[in-house]
């Protein structure tokens, strides 16, 4: 070696070894993949048990405390009542979208087949995958200009999956949160979550309520509400940790009654409440399973999704040792879970098959120690999102589907049943923004006309339109005649456009239309010969029963 490489070798040598040196170690948790396993299926039996005995008291009390003879006790054969809980399949939905794509998925993807689900939704869900059908693209498709129910329960309710596949490492569940959960929420909406996620991923280490709730909280920004709720309910628990109704007031007074954590609230279905009633029957269930589920289920509101998620979080902890075979005995194996591609075997073994992505991802592994598999957690401290609130917003990051992304988007904005009742009613007409309330489509009869559409607004602001271009008759004294009721408990502004410029704005109210039905007639002469682009918006005036009844519209001669 010639004598003038030796020095820099030597150099590059001491380097090597000073940078080694200063390597970080790192510290790893180790869980045998069998108990892994043992507290993943746990976990999900949780979900199902929670959700299956709180089932019949859902939004049946709210701002009350359940009675507890009204309260249903547990029975072994109610573990089969689930298969069909939205609180379940939508999740699934993310587990199915990451199976089929990859732990990498992109969030425009985890879109696309939000946007492409086949089952009924509601508040923030409802609302987020409208906009996805819409083409506005996540992450704008939760974003409070877009979605006015940011805060809502939503993605806490879903967010069990991301902690379920990520054993003692809650950043992964942030990161999915990020993905997920932006689909439909923001700010606390989001957040809530997040934590939720962090408590499962934190419940394989941890049996203890406190410690599993206290290590979530280091997963989501301490200056958030829903942070200041969890600090709240372990303080007021270690106060009193014997009288969870003396809690459950202290929670009334200051998330219900208090208007500044109303804010951006859709009331009880708000995630902060409805979080503080998970953490009410996990911190004052004591480990108990039966008094975990009827302590959150009885804080009323959501009062199946909170036992749910209480539930699923203490039987993590638990694992299948832990639980006494009243909770899992009868579960059938074969029935699938409606919308989805998975019954109990397939869910987990998917499960499992991302935990391991999951572990590799964050730098873990699984070896064989003393003829025992084991999963190598790093253990690495967790970043929270940045701050958001759904009340100030930050600014829309302008995301939009592309014309060949929205061609993959096969389910309309619109249920097909209300298209169809559109087609044979008002045959020409395409209608947009209908919302899920009060069950829109067909009705055979209202008020004495047969065989009339109900349709109903997106949202709080946006109206349910018909639209159709017009050929306008050259002749005579054209017109545009609309049969139109109002619901007898409602109102509504009933909005014609024509050219996109506004021709008519008539309250449907006990005032203007008494008897529900009357009849509008927008003139159409300044169009004669021409063709009229129309629009008939069913627009909100104070969201109670707001739904439009339509027997006839017709372009017609002027008597």
């Amino acid at each position: 070696m010639p004598r003038c490489l030796k020095p820099a070798i030597a150099l590059l040598a001491l380097a090597a070894a000073l940078g080694a040196a200063a390597a970080p170690r790192v510290e790893y948790r180790r869980l045998p993949l069998k108990t892994f396993m043992s507290k993943m299926k746990a976990g999900w039996l949780g979900q199902i048990a929670g959700v299956s005995l709180g089932a019949p008291t859902e939004f049946r009390w709210q701002d009350k405390i359940i009675p507890d003879d009204e309260c249903p006790r547990w029975q072994p054969k109610l573990i089969n009542d689930a298969f069909a809980q939205d609180d379940l399949y939508v999740e699934m939905t993310f587990l199915r979208t990451m199976e089929q794509y990859g732990l990498g998925v992109s969030i425009r993807q985890a879109g696309l087949d939000f946007a492409n689900s086949r089952y009924s939704l509601w508040c923030a869900n409802n609302a987020g995958r409208t906009n996805l059908r819409r083409g506005i693209a996540p992450p704008d498709s939760g974003h409070p200009k877009f979605n006015k129910c940011p805060n809502d329960i939503d993605y806490q309710i879903e967010a069990d999956y991301s902690g379920l596949i990520a054993p003692g490492m809650p950043q992964a569940a942030v990161e999915l949160g990020e993905k997920f959960g932006r689909l439909m929420n923001y700010g606390d909406g989001l957040y809530a979550g997040q934590f939720v996620g962090a408590m499962y991923a934190a419940a394989y280490f941890h049996s203890d309520p406190v410690i599993i709730v206290e290590e979530a909280l280091k997963a989501i920004p301490a200056q958030s509400q829903y942070a200041e709720m969890v600090r709240d309910m372990l303080a007021w628990y270690r106060n009193d940790p014997d009288d969870w109704q003396a809690t459950w007031r202290l929670c009334q007074t200051k998330y219900r009654l208090n208007p500044e954590y109303q804010k951006s609230s859709n009331g009880g279905i708000d995630c902060k409440i409805n979080g503080a009633y998970v953490l009410l029957g996990l911190l004052y269930g004591h480990r108990d399973p039966e008094a975990t589920m009827r302590i959150a289920c009885r804080g009323g509101m959501d009062s199946d999704c909170n036992p749910s998620s209480a539930a699923g979080v203490l039987f993590t902890a638990l694992g299948m040792e832990g639980l006494e075979p009243r909770f899992y005995e009868a579960l059938e194996q074969k029935p699938i879970f409606s919308h989805t591609a998975y019954n109990v075997p397939r869910l987990l073994e998917v499960c499992r098959k991302l935990a391991l992505q999951v572990l590799r991802k964050r730098g873990g592994k699984v070896v064989r120690e003393n003829g025992v598999d084991m999963m190598l957690i790093p253990v690495r401290p967790v970043v929270p999102t940045a701050l958001e609130l759904s009340w100030a917003p930050g600014p829309i990051t302008g995301a939009r589907y592309t014309p060949a992304e929205m061609r993959k988007v096969t389910m309309l904005s619109v249920p097909e049943k209300v298209q169809q009742a559109v087609k044979q009613v008002l045959p020409g007409w395409a209608v947009r923004d209908c919302g899920p309330d009060m069950d829109p489509g067909l009705q055979a009869e209202y008020r004495g006309k047969k065989n009339v559409v109900l349709l109903h607004p997106l949202d709080q602001e946006i109206g349910c339109a018909l639209k159709r271009v017009l050929a306008v008759p050259a002749a005579g004294a054209p017109v545009l005649r609309i049969v139109v009721a109002r619901d007898e408990r409602g109102d509504f502004d009933l909005i014609v456009k024509v050219d996109g410029k506004e021709a008519l704005r008539k309250p449907m109210t006990k005032e203007t239309a008494p008897d529900c039905w009357t009849t509008v007639t927008v003139d159409l002469g300044a169009w004669k010969g021409r063709q009229a682009t129309v629009e008939i918006v069913n627009q909100p005036s104070g969201w109670s029963f707001e739904a439009a009844y339509f027997a006839e519209i017709a372009l017609v001669q002027r008597p």
